[in-house]
């Protein structure tokens, strides 16, 4: 069965990609597994200087999942054009670079930054971070400014794909998904991680630094799928679906509702080879649910009349 995706001239193997901030620069994961079985690879988050991230302790497990407050902890968009990116062009998979910026210049900045680089297939615009200039709100919470970061990004990537990575802590994701197409972008990720926070009773803290962090794994996997699901329905561009795939079947259903790809985050953390044989299981899951092909699943979700 052909397993291939193209959308947006984004051209993949197989549906399968990493989630950013859940993979590293990708090159920390190829003693589990062969890099060049995925159908895309979605770095860590990168800025235009380097970033500490925030302090410890900054991860927490979670019934069903985690939470994380990592920073967008990075060496700087130089360093990963220099180090890490000569190695993975190497690799016959698709770089995808993960933006983040406090402000829509910068975010421009750092796509003008990329734009000329061979290695790069895809941008992953996160408008999941503060709005330094805007009193910190985050880009992903105002359709306003998730369209202007969606403008400032394709106005400045060259020949390359923009894809914006949307968060579901607001009151509707579809006009925020809408914002995006409407400023641009050529594909939705969806979604990122749901805030919140875990508490120590014996010790009365909380169980993160910084309080507040982000809820990822199995238990969001619904919430992520329904927003998957109204934002399909709602945009002409494509959709990759993102949150709690733990296994082919829960890879299937984001295709089954409409996504043309899927991202694989927390489960990394707890098997570092799951993503490399995905593609294959989704494959072989996908004949025997009697699919003829991955297009003809695809969207292929009965509703009731």
């Amino acid at each position: 069965m052909n397993m291939n995706v193209s959308f947006g001239g984004l051209e993949l193997k197989n549906p399968v990609m990493t989630a950013s901030g859940t993979f590293g620069f990708g090159l920390e994961f190829a003693p589990y597994g062969d890099l060049e079985k995925l159908g895309g690879l979605v770095a860590k988050g990168i800025s235009l200087k380097p970033r500490e991230g925030n302090p410890m302790p900054r991860i927490a497990e979670t019934p069903c999942g985690m939470l994380n407050a990592i920073g967008i902890q990075n060496p700087g968009v130089e360093s990963f054009v220099r180090q890490a990116l000569p190695a993975l062009k190497s690799k016959d998979v698709a770089v995808v670079a993960n933006l983040y910026a406090c402000d829509a210049e910068e975010f421009g900045e750092l796509a003008a930054v990329l734009a000329g680089e061979e290695g790069v297939a895809a941008l992953e615009v996160n408008v999941s971070c503060p709005n330094v200039k805007e009193g910190g709100i985050a880009f992903g919470q105002d359709p306003a400014q998730i369209g202007k970061v969606t403008e400032a990004v394709k106005k400045r990537a060259g020949d390359k794909h923009v894809m914006v990575k949307l968060s579901p802590n607001v009151t509707d994701i579809v006009v925020c998904a809408r914002a995006a197409a409407e400023g641009g972008a050529d594909s939705l990720s969806l979604i990122n991680t749901l805030s919140g926070m875990a508490v120590d009773i014996h010790c009365r803290k909380p169980r993160i630094a910084n309080v507040i962090a982000g809820l990822s794994g199995p238990a969001i996997k619904p919430v992520a799928l329904r927003c998957v699901h109204q934002v399909v329905q709602a945009v002409d561009i494509p959709v990759v679906g993102i949150g709690g795939i733990a296994s082919a079947e829960d890879a299937l259903e984001f295709i089954l509702v409409g996504a043309h790809a899927v991202q694989i985050g927390t489960a990394n953390f707890l098997r570092p080879d799951f993503a490399f044989g995905l593609a294959e299981e989704m494959e072989k899951l996908l004949k025997k649910v009697g699919a003829s092909s991955l297009e003809q699943f695809r969207g292929s979700l009965e509703l009731p009349l």
